[in-house]
């Protein structure tokens, strides 16, 4: 059974470590909102509050005003899992955000990060 303790956790807390992962890799906290206004379409005012707030990780994909469809373009693996083989739908959006973050912090430009000129075909 798939451990789903990360939804309950507070998404203020994991805001603040991609944060500090981004910060430490020489990355800054706006690159990071950036990648979650695109994939979530949460505008900064938003992004403060749920950072100030008590919402779940799994409140915070749930309540996402517009899943960005460009996401189902994220391949690769996030601890040793595939994220377009992940099955179950909230975790998938979870890994999708791991692995932006995480190609952030190797040091990938933002335009390709955020998958610009590609489409789904």
């Amino acid at each position: 059974m798939e451990d789903t303790r990360i939804y309950q956790m507070r998404f203020s807390k994991i805001y603040q470590l991609l944060i500090d992962k981004a910060n430490r890799k020489g990355r800054t906290k706006n690159e990071v909102d950036e990648i979650i206004h695109w994939l979530t379409g949460y505008c900064q005012t938003e992004l403060d509050q749920l950072a100030e707030g008590e919402s779940t990780y799994a409140a915070f994909f749930e309540g996402a005003p517009a899943m960005n469809p460009h996401r189902k373009l994220i391949k690769g693996t996030v601890c040793g899992v595939r994220v377009e083989a992940i099955q179950q739908p909230l975790m998938q959006e979870i890994r999708y955000l791991d692995k932006l973050i995480d190609e952030l912090a190797k040091g990938k430009a933002l335009d390709r990060i955020l998958r610009a000129e590609q489409r789904i075909d």
